[in-house]
């Protein structure tokens, strides 16, 4: 059995070993065929390699020719060998890259200039069967192998790339990561391949799905889309990336409006269930993380219902490229935004392929067949019978000729960037061993060695493109934005409108980068609040479905969407818009303005006209009209009558200390003055009119000096309460913010509420009482009698101050003020019109009415028209002469 090794080598012990008992202790070389016996399943006998020699050698492994095992076994009968359903134009010119690199590399004297790298590219048969099988090829160096064991002399082996899908990367992680034997891919995106624990030889040059879904939730986040859908697979992937999405989005206030799954198996029922939950959707954006072929399913049957356009989001713009190819997908299309990696790109490459031909590497075994599926042609063999429908293969057809769809998205030089990744890490394990005094690459070589320089490697490629690997194993690079933009003829086209760059990235989120004139749709459960209202959320619904609120008066929004209105400070106001805040300005009502004028015009005019009757009087002082009033009691009501249209000058102009201590007590006092007065002419009359016999002691009070003393009392009590509110809690001036809210009314502060009240109570008081007294007199002989014009002129001060309260206290501002003055000029010119102009009238323009003569045969008169009443009663005989009040 020795003479048919050429070699055996002991590989790292491993749990694989027991595969190798299982065979039989008596194994050879599996190249032996009297030792071949049936497996669990048979690849295809013949299977094609491209090998080339080299100093150190490289490995690939693609998917160029699938493998079809539909069949189930009843394990009766030994397995049938696997066959090929078909060529991967797209698997092979990867593998094409993985070669033009390598040939660039060797041709290149700065990148390790005294060794040339080799090859061995297998196909792993999109199978992982195939791939597990072929990467055990590799290992071992035999087309039969047997874990642990290689029968293979020549150069060392230093890293594997593939595969393309993490399906088949899995299980040759798991494998290579028994050996730690460097394994880089170029397509696998799988989240799980990040841990080092259970995958630690394993690198690739892209990113993970996760740190895609980040980048791609960081764009629905920046195009503010607040409203969306999500479409997740029913496997590690979708469930990952989706729940990672949902989290994130969550955080930046986006609302899901649904999180579907789709079974990552086909299940026709499942996608139409799907399709019937998304005609229901109001949400403008659909998140996807599906495979190609239940997304491609999905827009088929949205296709067939009626269904509004929608923007559709992913991470991988191959498959968003594959979808724009359906007929008619514009129906259900919108826009499509997706992202790609912003990888290196091989100069040269496409020219390569364009040269590319069977007759020039012969060692190539997957060209021919690849040149058949892709021409359309069939290569002359002396067996085959020549028909008139087959065309034959020259080998000099062009790939030229045969551009593969969306070039800017596929990628068919994928495998460029690992193959360099592995050439710079050999690179500088070669010069670190110089400087440590060690030898170059040797036999002793093992390919573990290699994995820390891998890990550290940081270069550019020819198109300088930026190459690292983050402590996962995962590529750190930009993104490219594409847009899925319809041109006039409803095909769509990819443009490249942004970067989203994790370099520039602080506290988890990504910066991105944006044309400045890319169109963005909306996506919102509720149409964005203006400023000057603030969201209200509605009942029952996720907080991103709102109706929107103007802000109250005094409050505002200067941004859209705000939660809640903001208050203006107390210095400003809400504009009208409710959007900012205006400087409030300071009113009063001062004597520059219209109403305060007329105001102040009115009050002197009547105080004019109180001196001017006071004059009156006194120039007529001893006619009979004006001694039957008692005198000095219309003096002293006139006085103050003028000074009760004089103080009203106090509540005008701008409020200060000294005013706003004299207006309310001024006003207080003097009307007092002026209501005590009008008391104790009523008084008077009333008693006049009750003096029945001579001597009576009634007519001690009829002497002036009691009127007079009735007057300073009355006048003395309210004295004293202005008193005890000047020194307890005085008035004092004050910015009223919240009576009009575009200005700060200055004005006066009454201080102690409950005094100024008792005030104001008791001025009612003496008010209510001279009315009432009044009122009593009212049908006394009109000769001797003005308790009528007293009764009249005291209703109308009643009448005025019942109405001033409830105008009070609903005015604001200065309107308060105003409402106040124009009460005191009232009442005054009640007072004054009602007691004194019908005196002013027969003084001045019925001056015979104002004589002893008239006033005798006006009481006779009076005397003859009331003498049924009077008749029981006792008369004085005293002349009127003798009644002077």
């Amino acid at each position: 059995m020795a003479s048919t090794w050429n070699q055996r080598t002991t590989l790292k012990s491993s749990p694989l070993l027991w595969l190798y008992e299982f065979l039989g202790s008596n194994a050879g070389c599996p190249s032996d065929p009297a030792h071949s016996g049936p497996r669990a399943w048979l690849l295809p006998k013949e299977r094609p390699q491209f090998n080339r020699p080299g100093d150190i050698l490289v490995g690939g492994s693609f998917s160029i020719f699938r493998f079809s095992d539909d069949t189930l076994s009843n394990f009766t009968a030994p397995p049938a060998e696997l066959q090929d359903s078909g060529v991967s134009r797209w698997g092979y010119q990867v593998a094409q890259s993985f070669v033009f690199a390598i040939e660039e590399i060797n041709r290149n004297a700065h990148l390790l200039p005294n060794l040339t790298l080799g090859f061995s590219i297998r196909n792993s048969g999109d199978s992982v069967h195939g791939a597990l099988y072929e990467t055990m090829g590799f290992l071992t160096g035999q087309d039969e192998p047997i874990p642990n064991y290689t029968c293979q002399h020549g150069s060392p082996q230093a890293a594997l790339v593939g595969d393309t899908r993490s399906s088949l990367s899995v299980p040759m992680a798991r494998l290579l990561g028994l050996y730690k034997f460097p394994q880089v891919s170029h397509g696998s995106s799988l989240p799980s391949l990040s841990d080092k624990i259970q995958f630690p030889s394993f690198l690739r040059t892209l990113t993970s799905d996760l740190t895609s879904s980040r980048a791609v939730t960081q764009l629905i986040i920046h195009f503010q889309w607040s409203w969306v859908i999500i479409l997740a697979q029913d496997d590690d992937f979708g469930q990952q990336a989706s729940s990672l999405a949902t989290q994130m989005l969550t955080s930046a206030e986006v609302c899901i409006e649904f999180h579907l799954r789709v079974p990552s198996h086909l299940s026709l029922a499942k996608i139409e269930e799907t399709v019937q939950k998304m005609q229901k959707c109001t949400a403008r954006v659909v998140l996807v993380f599906l495979s190609n072929s239940n997304f491609q399913l999905i827009l088929y049957g949205l296709l067939a219902v009626p269904f509004s356009g929608q923007v559709w989001v992913s991470k991988d713009t191959l498959h968003i490229a594959l979808t724009l190819t359906i007929p008619d997908i514009s129906q259900v299309l919108q826009g499509t935004f997706s992202l790609l990696p912003h990888s290196s790109r091989a100069i040269g490459f496409p020219e390569f392929l364009d040269h590319l031909r069977p007759s020039q590497t012969p060692e190539d075994m997957f060209i021919k067949k690849f040149w058949e599926f892709t021409f359309d042609c069939t290569w002359p063999n002396q067996n085959n019978t020549v028909t008139e429908d087959v065309q034959f293969c020259s080998g000099d057809e062009s790939l030229k000729n045969k551009p593969h769809p969306f070039p800017e998205v596929s990628k068919t030089d994928a495998a460029y960037a690992a193959v360099y990744s592995i050439a710079h890490a050999l690179h500088d394990m070669i010069a670190s061993d110089h400087q440590d005094g060690k030898s170059t690459i040797s036999q002793d070589f093992q390919p573990w060695q290699l994995l820390h320089a891998l890990r550290k490697v940081h270069f550019k490629t020819p198109d300088r493109i930026e190459i690292m690997f983050d402590v996962n194993g995962d590529l750190v690079s930009k993104f490219d934005i594409l847009q899925g933009q319809r041109i006039p003829k409803g095909i769509f086209h990819l443009v490249h409108v942004g970067i989203i760059d994790p370099h520039d990235s602080s506290e988890n989120k990504m910066v991105v980068h944006l044309k400045e004139d890319i169109q963005v749709p909306t996506s919102v459960c509720s149409d964005s609040c203006l400023p000057g209202s603030s969201q209200v959320l509605q009942l029952g619904a996720p907080h991103c479905c709102f109706d929107c609120s103007p802000c109250p008066e005094g409050q505002f929004a200067d941004q859209r969407d705000m939660k809640r209105c903001l208050p203006c400070p107390k210095e400003l106001y809400s504009s009208h818009k409710r959007d900012h805040c205006l400087p409030r300005t300071e009113i009063f009502l001062s004597f520059e303005e219209p109403l305060g004028f007329i105001l102040a015009l009115m009050a002197l005019l009547l105080a004019g006209l109180a001196v001017l009757v006071l004059g009156v009087f006194l120039k007529h002082r001893d006619t009979p009209v004006v001694r039957a009033n008692n005198r000095m009691l219309s003096y002293f009501l006139l006085i103050s009558l003028s000074l009760c249209a004089l103080c009203a000058l106090l509540f005008l102009g701008r409020p200060t200390v000294i005013t706003c201590l004299l207006r309310q007590t001024t006003f207080a006092v003097v009307f007092t003055v002026a209501i005590s007065s009008v008391l104790a002419k009523t008084l008077t009359v009333v008693l006049a009119f009750r003096v029945t016999r001579p001597q009576s002691r009634i007519q001690i009070f009829l002497n002036p000096s009691a009127s007079t003393s009735v007057v300073l009392i009355a006048s003395l009590v309210q004295v004293v309460f202005c008193g005890v509110w000047l020194v307890t809690s005085p008035p004092f001036p004050d910015r009223d913010m919240i009576s009009e809210p575009q200005h700060i009314v200055i004005q006066c502060h009454e201080g102690s509420g409950a005094t100024f009240f008792y005030v104001l109570g008791y001025l009612g008081f003496l008010a209510v009482g001279t009315f009432s007294v009044a009122f009593l007199a009212r049908g006394l002989p009109d000769v001797f009698n003005e308790t009528k014009f007293l009764t009249f002129s005291m209703l109308l001060f009643c009448t005025v101050w019942t109405a001033f309260l409830p105008l009070y206290h609903s005015a604001r501002g200065k309107s308060t003020v105003a409402v106040e003055i124009f009460s005191i000029l009232a009442s005054t010119a009640g007072l004054l019109g009602g007691i004194f102009i019908p005196k002013c009238y027969i003084i001045l323009l019925k001056s015979e009415m104002n004589t002893p003569a008239w006033l005798r045969q006006g009481h006779q008169s009076q005397q003859e028209k009331q003498s049924g009443m009077i008749q029981r009663r006792h008369v004085p005989k005293s002349s009127p002469k003798s009644l002077k009040i």
